[in-house]
């Protein structure tokens, strides 16, 4: 008899083991109709009731289910057990604040100096944080995490993990890496990316597009009596809310010098955008903080004038809805554009820089450009998208749904299914960070929508200061990742579950042949 056990026991072990090294045979993955690449819009004049806490459960909106967190078995389908042990593990770890802390002090501390604590420290990121937050180190390990999720349903937004630049020899070292993102892009398979990013900060010294920025500003507030000779054609970049504080005293104009190094930086974008122009992959360009974000969007919209043609933009800007001046400066944009017969993108987001942004406000006695409250944030967030949901459905431009909010996620869902945008549109894409809110991103696939992945990568020593940027600005949504690990460890119960239950099987049945054998 006990023999019998140990051995029963045994191969349960081995067919759980079995269960948790691979994808289940049961669990199978769906089949998806893939999109066509897809671009963006966003902006406010409507607005939606404060949102209520996340759910837990499915959530209905009309006759469309938008998620469908009772079924875990379709909603994780296409991940493997492993991957979700080491998902949730990974998440819990980020959700403890105190543990984030403690390892952004250790990042910023003199003890990553010392050569073999760098290494052990850097060895414990890379297996930890790194592999659930980055998609590779380079743009081949990068390309193998598109063609995953392609599989699975979603695509990948390709983001090369560069910081702010200092002079142009970076600069020039940063576009190249940009048009070598582009290059992996075309090499993948079609539509598996939706968008390349690029950060103005790497291309442009930090430095010049300050004083670019300052010199916006300053234009827009004396449009009558101040002309910037180097300034090319724009959409509009301010309105009347915008926080132009940061420009006090008029700035002192361009010297050669950078009128020759904004020349070099504008021809470094133009670089990229050729080549993203010849391989058919769209660009979206990041948002920073509002000292340097004018000059961001002056080479951004400046840029999209040179490109964009037809109904779908090449080159779409970053809107943050945190900001009070978001909903009145896209309507302003988008309406100039809508002029020019310009089809314009926007990536919708909340915003990144709250805590900077009150700082600075502060210590200057004026007004925070931050919305004065949370619910005030999603009022704009979600009028911006209802706003472009209504412009793209019966023109040109297009619209990225940046979220890990299910309840924006799904009023977006709703809008769009009552405009007919689907996932076979390139009206709409839904985007969130690679690594978080996974059930959110499965959901909206199950439910008809194309949904990205943001990915960023880059060797670990170099995107260490992207993760402690992320993990400051994302300290609050990272411990606030509740539903996905619920969900998550629901469904390694169920499976293991399962596996259990094939195995009692497994034996019943061999111990039935056996039995019949015998008698025979």
């Amino acid at each position: 008899m006990a023999m019998t056990t140990n051995g029963l026991s045994s191969k349960l072990i081995r067919s759980f083991l079995r269960c948790f090294n691979s994808t289940s045979p049961s669990f199978t993955t769906p089949t998806f109709r893939f999109a066509q690449r897809t671009t963006i819009n966003t902006t406010t004049t409507t607005t939606f009731p404060p949102p209520p806490p996340p759910p837990t459960t499915t959530i209905v909106t009309g006759d469309l289910q938008v998620y469908d967190f009772e079924d875990t078995k379709s909603l994780f389908s296409s991940v493997t057990t492993g991957k979700l042990i080491r998902s949730t593990a990974n998440l819990s770890m980020a959700s403890i604040e105190p543990v984030v802390d403690f390892g952004m002090w250790v990042m910023g501390s003199k003890l990553m100096q010392v050569g073999l604590l760098r290494e052990v420290v850097l060895g414990v990121i890379k297996r930890t944080v790194y592999e659930h937050f980055v998609a590779g180190g380079h743009a081949g390990e990068a390309g193998r995490t598109v063609k995953k999720l392609w599989e699975s349903g979603l695509r990948g937004m390709l983001d090369y993990g560069l910081e702010h630049a200092v002079d142009n020899e970076s600069c020039d070292k940063n576009t190249q890496q940009f048009i070598k993102t582009v290059e992996s892009a075309r090499s993948l398979p079609p539509s598996s990316v939706s968008f390349v990013v690029v950060k103005i900060t790497a291309i442009c010294p930090i430095s010049l597009l300050k004083s670019v920025s300052d010199l916006l500003r300053w234009e827009y507030k004396n449009s009558s009596s101040f002309v910037l000779p180097w300034k090319q054609k724009t959409l509009p970049i301010f309105v009347e809310s915008s926080p132009l504080y940061h420009t006090l005293e008029q700035p002192s104009p361009l010297t050669p010098d950078q009128e020759h190094d904004l020349e070099l930086a504008h021809q470094r974008l133009i670089t990229i955008c050729n080549k993203a122009f010849e391989s058919n992959v769209p660009v979206v360009i990041d948002a920073e903080d509002t000292s340097i974000q004018p000059g961001i969007d002056y080479f951004t919209y400046s840029a999209a004038i040179m490109y964009n043609k037809g109904k779908k933009p090449l080159i779409s800007g970053t809107i943050q809805a945190y900001l009070k001046d978001a909903g009145l400066r896209l309507f302003k944009t988008k309406k100039a554009a809508d002029k020019m017969g310009l089809p314009m993108g926007f990536k919708l987001v909340r915003g990144a820089y709250m805590s900077s942004e009150r700082k600075l406000a502060d210590s200057l006695g004026v007004e925070s450009p931050i919305h004065n409250s949370i619910n005030d944030t999603h009022h704009c967030f979600n009028g911006c998208a209802s706003f472009m949901l209504d412009e793209v459905s019966n023109g040109p431009g297009g619209l990225i749904v940046a979220t890990h909010n299910l309840e924006s996620g799904k009023l977006a869902a709703r809008k769009a299914r009552d405009l007919g945008i689907g996932k076979d549109s390139d009206k709409l894409e839904f985007a969130s960070l690679y690594g978080m809110a996974d059930a959110m991103s499965y959901g909206l696939r199950n439910a008809g929508f194309g949904v990205s992945k943001y990915l960023p990568f880059g060797p670990v020593d170099e995107i260490m200061p992207y993760l402690l940027r992320r993990a400051e600005e994302n300290k609050g949504l990272l411990s606030s990742s509740y539903l996905d690990r619920h969900l998550m460890m629901k469904e390694l119960k169920r499976r293991m579950g399962a596996c259990v239950g094939q195995g009692f099987t497994e034996r019943f049945k061999t111990q039935a042949n056996s039995i019949v054998q015998v008698k025979m």
